[in-house]
């Protein structure tokens, strides 16, 4: 049984449709990679998971049972549209959101101080959040998102706004979060961030599911035969096997594609025979790649219709 489960959810805006029967399975423990270009539904979507907005049609179930608005509290949302008040504290907003998921005042401290320390925010605990960079915000309302440490985690784009050693420091939280029995829902345009902390992943594209799964089995599924082959003297060639693809700047080995039903260990068991073979790997698509084509593909699709 999925933790958190969407079941042909269905969201109208009187002649737009945000989400076409959106079903998808996120399991306890994981974390949920909701990707998709804009307008695709993610937002409508995650709104509807938040108890923002109410889907027309299906249902969504979280922990065997129909979510209820009791259910916001077991939930930590970080939205892509930052907002602190910016006069307050820094120590007295982050104690202020733990205290409006149910916390006691003593929790929310005690968690506020631990967080302060871990992030090297300590010295700015007693000043105003309006004298914060823009990524130390962010890294405050990072902090108010899981300080009531909420089974079911929601981030919007979480590393928006954070240069590399900052986005790497919350990569890392994030990992600690799901290893502490978190579930986390993942939306990102950030591929890379899929592939570093993403188990599995739905991709919606015009208000529906065009792509799912584990990001290991997405990679397998959209491989296009190509094998990088390590050499100490030159590929010879043999059309009928594979095609030598050009060369590409900063690529060391070879890469070849393989012809149609020319399996891998064929073709490596030849290299073997016809030249000094020192090593191969199996190309995979980036997750970057796979998320252009597949959108392209649908958009293609759509206009054909």
């Amino acid at each position: 049984m999925a933790y958190l489960d969407i079941n042909n959810v269905v969201k109208r805006y009187e002649e737009h449709t945000a989400l076409d029967h959106v079903s998808m399975q996120v399991e306890q423990g994981c974390i949920y990679g909701l990707l998709g270009p804009n307008g695709a539904g993610k937002s409508t979507l995650i709104r509807i998971i938040n108890r923002i907005l109410a889907a027309d049609e299906g249902t969504v179930t979280l922990n065997g049972k129909k979510m209820t608005d009791d259910d916001i509290a077991q939930i930590g949302y970080l939205p892509e549209e930052r907002g602190l008040y910016k006069k307050m504290k820094v120590g007295d907003h982050i104690v202020y959101l733990g205290r409006l998921k149910g916390m006691t005042k003593a929790d929310a401290v005690s968690s506020m101080h631990w967080w302060l320390d871990r992030f090297d925010l300590k010295k700015w605990e007693n000043k105003k959040v309006e004298a914060l960079s823009k990524g130390m915000q962010q890294k405050v309302q990072f902090i108010g998102t899981v300080i009531h440490r909420p089974p079911l985690l929601i981030f919007d784009e979480p590393f928006s706004g954070f240069d590399p050693v900052n986005a790497d420091q919350l990569k890392v939280e994030i990992l600690a979060l799901r290893e502490q029995g978190s579930t986390i829902l993942f939306s990102t345009h950030n591929m890379s961030s899929v592939e570093e902390v993403c188990q599995q992943i739905t991709l919606l594209n015009h208000a529906q599911v065009v792509l799912t799964g584990s990001v290991d089995e997405v990679k397998q599924q959209h491989k296009k035969n190509i094998i990088a082959v390590e050499t100490t003297d030159a590929i010879e060639t043999n059309p009928a096997m594979f095609t030598i693809l050009p060369p590409e700047a900063g690529r060391r080995a070879t890469h070849i594609k393989l012809a149609h039903g020319v399996q891998v260990r064929e073709a490596i068991a030849w290299l073997n025979e016809h030249c000094h073979l020192t090593g191969f790997t199996e190309v995979l698509p980036s997750m970057h790649e796979i998320f252009v084509e597949t959108v392209k593909s649908t958009k293609t699709a759509d206009n054909n219709e």
